[in-house]
């Protein structure tokens, strides 16, 4: 197997490879080990008699309604069935694997109780690329991410939709045609699979993953865009760093330094001495500490996130002492509230950089701060060049200062008032992606209008690195030498941002 689940040691890499990849999962035998002790003191309890809740009682404000023997299988089937009332636009791919991945992994660290059978039907899903259909709303975020993981759960159970073979099935006829025997629920493991912050910690981990890509490419754009603003690199000056040392502002200079090293354009500009301008703007001078800064916020809440990845948020936990001795002890570890706060940091962060980003492509399309021709086109006036395309930076970057209003401060009373402090960790988390698709839009704009800058200052070139993604830029859009629309070049353009090739440049 290409990744073994222990519950102890799940990595964002090995999670983006079962998301992203496909790649094959198991569960390895210490942690089999390790749930079979769990579920020996479960079965102790269910045979004893003796109250527990969600065994043998019912959930949230129903925790006093004693359930009999004979319900308890009943009971983890009715719960399955009854909170699987999520709604909305289904889950992608991506982030229902990594949420059936998350899922096992918790389960898999042996503090559920639940037997090594329910991970390895998760396992075997994920294998035979059987994906359970997961409507993305219906999640506060308090008792975990509970109708999302229900719809999961409800697949498990041979009911519910799944997509398998391109084709969305009925859960049981996709169960059957993958060779996978549905899973009948004992005690407690219906709770089990519901109860846990799975959801929002497979997207806010996909979202980790794009953002750390988008801050590199606009470090890219951001060095092409000084090159084609005439501006200086001083300001990216290690000593200047040290003197105020957070890491991502200095991983910030240092990749626009590299970047721009070689450039005809700052050593002509140089020596001519002819510009009035005695700085340059904040947009250019401050990228280290604008970008910096959100590689900062990004490196803190992917650090909440590697907590969650192999943390038990369930409840309650079963702590083995010795045999099927043990305890059984009610918490709230669901509780979304770290990853609400991350994913409305991620936010900000996204925010932030969208805003600077805009910024340098009003820089370059101004002619009063410019020193070019209006936005970027040779004959302006006959030709509006990238007028509209600002404009189009200027709406997704207004969109997402709105979508980074934070979430974690919002709480609504669920449950009977039992559940009367909520995260909204799941919305949170899920404007992520509509976030970074405007970002991406954005930087691609951007780089856009760098690369005609440049143009515009042929036949001096840009550094030697900084070139590198001119050139990338270049063979998916030419030089806009008269109008034409460009919608399809930025499409064209985002696309490369998001199959790495702008940042690949440093690295």
């Amino acid at each position: 197997m290409s990744v073994l689940l222990t519950g102890n040691d799940l990595t964002f890499a090995q999670l983006y490879g079962v998301a992203l990849r496909q790649e094959n999962v198991g569960l390895s035998p210490a942690a089999v080990e390790r749930m079979k002790a769990s579920r020996a003191v479960v079965e102790h309890v269910v045979a004893s008699g003796s109250t527990a809740y969600g065994i043998n009682t019912g959930f949230g404000k129903l925790a006093s309604v004693r359930i009999s023997h004979e319900q308890v299988k009943q009971l983890q089937v009715n719960l399955v069935r009854s909170h699987s009332s999520g709604v909305g636009a289904p889950l992608s791919e991506a982030e229902t694997r990594a949420m059936m991945l998350l899922r096992a992994n918790a389960l898999a660290k042996g503090l559920s109780g639940v037997r090594p059978r329910v991970v390895e039907t998760l396992c075997q899903m994920l294998n035979a690329k059987l994906h359970p259909v997961i409507p993305s709303q219906g999640s506060v975020g308090a008792s975990g991410d509970l109708a999302p993981l229900a719809h999961l759960a409800h697949v498990m159970i041979g009911e519910g939709q799944a997509l398998f073979g391109g084709e969305i099935l009925p859960g049981g006829e996709a169960l059957k045609r993958a060779g996978i025997v549905p899973l009948e629920l004992e005690a407690k493991e219906g709770l089990s699979l519901l109860n846990g912050t799975q959801a929002m910690l497979a997207l806010l981990s996909l979202a980790l993953d794009e953002a750390d890509l988008l801050v590199d490419t606009g470090d890219v754009a951001a060095s092409l865009s000084l090159d084609a603003l005439r501006g200086s690199p001083g300001a990216f000056d290690a000593r200047i760093m040290h003197a105020r040392a957070y890491p991502g502002a200095a991983t910030t200079a240092r990749n626009l330094a590299h970047l721009n090293e070689g450039s005809q354009i700052r050593e002509s500009h140089r020596a001519a001495e002819k510009d009035p301008r005695v700085q340059d703007a904040y947009s250019l001078r401050c990228t280290p500490q604008v970008h910096g800064t959100v590689r900062d916020a990004l490196a803190q809440a992917r650090e909440i996130a590697a907590v969650e990845l192999n943390s038990a948020t369930d409840n309650p936990l079963v702590f083995v002492r010795n045999g099927a001795d043990g305890d059984i002890v009610s918490g709230g570890n669901f509780h979304g509230q770290p990853l609400a706060m991350a994913a409305d940091q991620v936010a900000i962060a996204l925010a932030t950089l969208g805003g600077i980003v805009e910024r340098r492509v009003e820089q370059m399309t101004n002619p009063l701060t410019s020193l070019l021709p209006a936005f970027l086109t040779p004959e302006p006036g006959l030709n509006s060049g990238f007028m509209i395309a600002q404009v189009t930076a200027a709406a997704l970057t207004s969109e997402n200062k709105a979508l980074a209003t934070p979430h974690s401060v919002d709480s609504i009373s669920t449950s009977g008032n039992q559940e009367d402090y909520v995260s909204m960790g799941m919305s949170g988390a899920r404007r992520l992606d509509r976030m970074l698709k405007n970002l991406r839009n954005t930087i691609a704009i951007e780089l856009l209008c760098a690369c005609q800058g440049i143009d515009l200052l042929a036949p001096l070139k840009t550094g030697k690195l900084a070139t590198k993604a001119y050139e990338i830029v270049r063979a998916k859009s030419r030089m806009l030498s008269v109008d034409r629309p460009l919608g399809a070049d930025i499409e064209a353009v985002s696309a490369l941002i998001a199959d790495g090739a702008i940042a690949a440049i440093l690295h």
